[in-house]
């Protein structure tokens, strides 16, 4: 009997819904490095992994993969490639729009490209991922004015969003009013960390506490602690993220081994 989209997708879903919520963002830059993902997820305690990007790292374990069309387009993650990388890679889900709200995409422009290039896929999707700002339009300001303009149209499984603040209080403040404001909506948390200057002692304290929450909150699905690399490659790769976190969040140490932040992960 051949079923249908529809039960394949309720399929799906059922299985995903029984993993761990915890995850890798794990960047580019990784390849090649002695970052093995497969310290985390070897053992059931981490069982999802993205990279900003639609394809898959060569050094993938045995975990749910997924892609992210973080841009419209780019060179290396070619909207044209979208949908073959999909089947090609057998993404569990979709990441979509990196930051729209930071980046400059109109809630308008975002729903019409949602709406061509998202919606077809027939995997679990999300929304988005807006940034924790409060200033007027942005953050979730900016995702209640895509929803308004989608009405219904734009289908998706969960919202997706980051949070960069100060303190423990501030992380929890955030996720609940994003509940209280989409109280029908699943959440998955896609990048967050404490700010500089937080030092690694500072940021084991506050996953030491955010872990466990979010592990408890039912609407919240999915999370992915910023970030799955060590701090030679961060700081070498990426000084836009050092300047705003510095590097006392990463996973991994700079020999390839567990950090103090990443083993709270595996608890």
């Amino acid at each position: 009997m051949k079923l249908s989209i529809f039960a394949v997708t309720a399929a799906l879903a059922s299985v995903v819904s029984a993993q761990s919520k915890r995850g890798l963002a794990y960047p580019w830059f990784n390849e090649g490095e002695n970052i093995d993902p497969g310290r985390f997820t070897n053992g059931g305690k981490v069982t999802w992994m993205y990279n900003w990007e639609t394809w898959r790292p060569a050094r993938t374990p045995a975990v749910n993969f997924i892609g992210t069309q973080a841009k419209k387009d780019s060179a290396a993650s070619p909207i044209g490639q979208l949908h073959n990388r999909w089947r090609q890679q057998g993404w569990t889900d979709v990441f979509s729009l990196n930051e729209p709200d930071f980046n400059d995409i109109s809630p308008q422009e975002a729903v019409d490209w949602y709406l061509q290039h998202i919606n077809p896929m027939t995997i679990r999707k999300g929304l988005p991922a807006v940034t924790s700002s409060t200033d007027a339009g942005k953050g979730l300001d900016w995702l209640q004015n895509f929803l308004n303009i989608c009405n219904g149209r734009c289908y998706h499984d969960y919202i997706n969003l980051h949070w960069y603040g100060s303190n423990i209080s501030q992380f929890k403040t955030h996720i609940q009013n994003a509940n209280r404001r989409f109280p029908n909506k699943k959440i998955v948390i896609s990048e967050f960390s404490l700010v500089r200057p937080a030092t690694q002692a500072q940021q084991q304290s506050f996953f030491n506490e955010a872990i466990p929450w979010l592990d408890a909150q039912g609407y919240v699905i999915m999370y992915f602690p910023f970030v799955a690399t060590s701090p030679t490659l961060l700081q070498g790769n990426d000084g836009a993220a050092v300047d705003h976190v510095g590097t006392g969040g990463a996973l991994f140490n700079n020999d390839g081994t567990v950090s103090a932040v990443g083993q709270i992960m595996l608890r």
